[in-house]
């Protein structure tokens, strides 16, 4: 009985295994192993189905290297100069509309471990905060990494607390995970032009 309960089994598996061999497209049932990805201006085609766009699409070119914030997806994408390197990194948003700034700018300044002063108008939302956290402490909102923009006040720069990224939690920057910032600083360069969409 048990035996015949496995021999069904296993009939069974070979027929949906043919049937999902079936359903394939023609190149995968071929035995290709490349696959081309049809040519878009927006392919998603990576784990977690973050939006991969053309640097094209809103740079007239590299120069310096690009930036670009997407607000709407939370991520963050970087095209060297040469175009050789692109990277996609998960981040975190401001949390109201009223807080975000959109448009072209650029990194005029970096800093490691930068020190947090939080602005007048943060102050009044909220009066317990400090006036300054030193940088390199624990609880500094700006992790170990900061690239300010020409805009004041306005960064992208990393967290300690993991939990912002991938949500609407900032106060106006672009927020990273340590490890991000600490790649994306070592790439970017001041002149780095930036866009936030």
């Amino acid at each position: 009985m048990a035996n015949d309960l496995m021999k069904r089994r296993a009939l069974l598996g070979s027929a949906i295994g043919m049937a999902s061999f079936a359903a394939l497209p023609a190149w995968a049932q071929e035995g290709s192993t490349e696959f081309q990805a049809p040519v878009s201006s927006s392919v998603r085609n990576n784990v977690s189905s973050f939006r991969m766009p053309l640097w094209q699409d809103y740079f007239e070119n590299t120069r310096g290297g690009a930036i670009l914030a997407d607000t709407k997806s939370r991520a963050l994408h970087y095209w060297s100069e040469d175009q050789l390197i692109y990277r996609l990194y998960p981040s975190s948003v401001p949390l109201s509309e009223e807080l975000t700034r959109l448009g072209r700018t650029e990194i005029v300044r970096k800093a490691v471990n930068p020190p947090w002063r939080p602005t007048a108008s943060m102050l009044e939302r909220n009066p317990d905060w400090p006036k300054m956290v030193e940088g390199g402490a624990k609880d500094n909102p700006l992790g170990v990494r900061g690239l300010y923009l020409s805009w004041p006040a306005y960064l992208i720069h990393g967290t300690h607390d993991t939990r912002k990224i991938g949500r609407r939690s900032s106060n106006g920057c672009i927020g990273l995970y340590n490890e991000h910032v600490i790649e994306l600083y070592d790439m970017a360069q001041v002149g780095t032009q930036v866009l936030l969409i």
